[in-house]
């Protein structure tokens, strides 16, 4: 294997189906990881002379550049999965990174908008006319079917069946689903596509007539909560929590919402349950006998 982490890195593209944003950010935290080697054991350092105490070593200087733990933790897993590719190739005997234990990380609450703000994203005050009506779809798709930003950034006109008003979604991993919008986003969706013609290829375009990219996405989310006064930090990923939590509260299941999400774990999807800790409260004191046969009412939290 002349070159193992571009060997890896094509594994990742075109086995497993990453996205090119994945394989950039691996690429990238890897290549740090090679810099350090080099520095560390000499210009014709290998892979094959890593053990432990080159990955502490190499985890101690991300933390002495003051990165986050979630950053520092991002990066050791980038680097168990191309030690593991390496290991199933034959050109490593162990994964010596198995091991070694990253930073704690804290648990984030997952950052959402209620509704009144939601709606308020999505009324369109402000939002500036040129781009209107493409703009609303986005920020309504996003609110109203938990996309990720990736996902709907990839979609041609041909994944929307207006009709059922679902989307054809390829999600991580190459794995396809069919996720739903409700009428509000169809609408924003009708008057976006009366705007931008029934021409085949990139469902959401710039000015050009390119795909608007997932950057592109990002800022038109932040712009647009800008103008609807929200004051908090307002990402496409906010949506897709938002959406995840508004279904919850309205008591959907926890395995529909994952499917909806593509997650390929439960255990992914139930970051969302602490913010509805209220709701699961309500439930609970609604349908268990125990709870009902209490003489006091339980405190609002």
């Amino acid at each position: 294997m002349t070159d193992p982490l571009q060997a890896f890195l094509r594994h990742l593209a075109v086995e497993r189906g990453a996205s090119d944003h994945t394989v950039r950010s691996y690429g990238t935290d890897l290549r740090d990881f090679q810099a350090y080697l080099t520095e560390t054991l000499g210009e014709r350092a290998s892979v094959t002379q890593v053990d432990t105490r080159v990955v502490r070593g190499w985890l101690a200087r991300l933390a002495a550049r003051r990165l986050e733990p979630s950053s520092i933790e991002r990066r050791l897993a980038a680097l168990r999965s191309w030690f593991r590719f390496l290991v199933r190739r034959g050109v490593l005997g162990s994964n010596p990174a198995r091991d070694v234990r990253g930073p704690r990380v804290p648990r984030k609450l997952a950052g959402f908008l209620p509704i009144d703000e939601a709606m308020a994203l999505v009324g369109g005050r402000g939002v500036a006319v040129a781009a209107r009506e493409r703009d609303l779809a986005i920020v309504e798709l996003l609110w109203a079917s938990g996309v990720r930003v990736s996902e709907l950034a990839g979609l041609d006109l041909d994944d929307v069946d207006r009709g059922e008003s679902t989307v054809r979604v390829l999600g991580k991993g190459g794995h396809e689903r069919i996720v739903p919008f409700g009428r509000s986003a169809a609408r924003r969706l009708d008057a976006y596509l009366a705007r931008r013609g029934p021409a085949p290829g990139p469902l959401f375009q710039n000015a050009r007539g390119g795909r608007l990219t997932v950057r592109s996405m990002h800022t038109i989310v932040r712009r647009t909560a800008r103008a609807a006064g929200i004051a908090r930090r307002v990402s496409p990923h906010t949506l897709r929590h938002t959406f995840a939590t508004h279904l919850l509260d309205a008591g959907a299941d926890l395995r529909m919402i994952q499917e909806l999400l593509g997650h390929r774990r439960l255990s992914t999807t139930q970051r969302y349950t602490h913010v509805s800790a209220d709701q699961l409260m309500r439930v609970y004191d609604q349908a268990h006998p125990r709870a009902r046969a209490a003489s006091t009412p339980r405190r609002p939290r």
